[in-house]
């Protein structure tokens, strides 16, 4: 079972997608079906990709991370608000200003200034300053409150970006772009999956949705915060070992359990050579299962990606070559690398 049931999903409507006429063809993949003219997303699909942005977005936040999350449309303006502050992240539900993540710098001179007016007000400098004078401040702590409430406390670039319409939010995907931040969204029927990093096919205009997928992002980020935050046992703190004495460690405890199995509380001077014999091969073709399971597993994982996405692991690993391959060549060529 998912991270999100499906009833959840379905009484949340993230099944319902765009017009027909307004699809991205791109898209096609992730629809079940169409109903009076609407496209119906998978849902089977849609579960699944929340819980590899999830487990994505856990990683980076446990390595610490940060994330700001962006939604300046009316219907994710709240649902924003609120996952981002209970999860202790920044976010940005106004209008997005050009140079947020690219030109911070600057950003970062305005959001000191919204500082410093907030000292003023405390320290009781205002009460030192004209009517007329304090009043303008105050429209200036509003104007800055508007656009940086979300980010004043921003040191530096996040690590992530979660996003709600990448339509909307074009701007911010760029920019991201540029600074190799790696991008979470939902996406609807109408929107370009090559966009994001990590998508998420589902409604992106009903509350309900938008408040269900962003309250599950959040709930991955306080799980990454707190599983930092507890101690390690000495118990579970342990050497690393050479990845070919693990296996060999691991094969000798197998052998050992199958030992202990067939053998029997009456002591009799038999030869046990053969019955070691049936245990290691019996150990060899469960370690070969093992393998071909993980083999598997890698290959359906790697299929679940884009091409966009497979050229970037690919770049990740140094690989050569990769920019004229197909989808199913890529998959070859990064389990080559894993």
């Amino acid at each position: 079972m998912g991270i999100v049931t499906m009833k959840s999903l379905l009484e949340a409507g993230v099944h319902f997608g765009h017009q027909t006429r307004r699809w991205n063809p791109k898209m096609d993949r992730y629809i079940f079906t169409s109903r009076n003219g609407i496209h119906i997303i998978d849902l089977q699909q849609t579960s699944k990709f929340i819980d590899d942005a999830y487990k994505a977005l856990f990683d980076i936040v446990a390595e610490g991370g940060e994330v700001l999350f962006v939604g300046t449309k009316k219907q994710a303006q709240e649902p924003i608000q609120e996952a981002a502050i209970r999860s202790g992240q920044y976010y940005v539900n106004q209008r997005w200003l050009g140079g947020t993540l690219t030109n911070f710098k600057t950003i970062k001179r305005s959001i000191n200034k919204l500082h410093s007016l907030y000292k003023m007000e405390k320290d009781g400098t205002f009460d030192l300053l004209p009517k007329k004078e304090v009043v303008q401040l105050r429209k200036d702590i509003a104007r800055l409150e508007k656009f940086f409430s979300g980010i004043k406390e921003m040191k530096k670039l996040p690590q992530a970006l979660f996003i709600i319409d990448p339509k909307k939010e074009r701007n911010a995907i760029l920019e991201a772009r540029k600074l190799d931040i790696p991008v979470f969204g939902i996406i609807d029927t109408n929107c370009n999956p090559d966009d994001l990093d990590y998508i998420i096919p589902a409604n992106d205009d009903a509350l309900r949705s938008i408040s269900l997928i962003v309250d599950v992002m959040a709930d991955a980020v306080i799980e990454a915060k707190n599983a930092q935050n507890q101690p390690v046992s000495k118990e579970e703190v342990k050497p690393e070992q050479p990845k070919k004495a693990l296996k060999q460690e691991a094969v000798k405890e197998e052998v050992k359990e199958e030992v202990k199995k067939e053998s029997k509380p009456v002591i009799v001077k038999v030869s046990n050579a053969p019955e070691k014999k049936e245990v290691k091969e019996e150990t060899k073709e469960a370690v070969k299962e093992t393998v071909k399971d993980n083999d598997k597993e890698l290959q359906a994982k790697l299929e679940s990606h884009t091409v966009v996405e497979l050229r970037e692991m690919a770049k990740e690993h140094d690989l050569s070559g990769y920019s004229s391959l197909r989808k199913a060549e890529l998959i070859e060529l990064i389990k080559t690398a894993l």
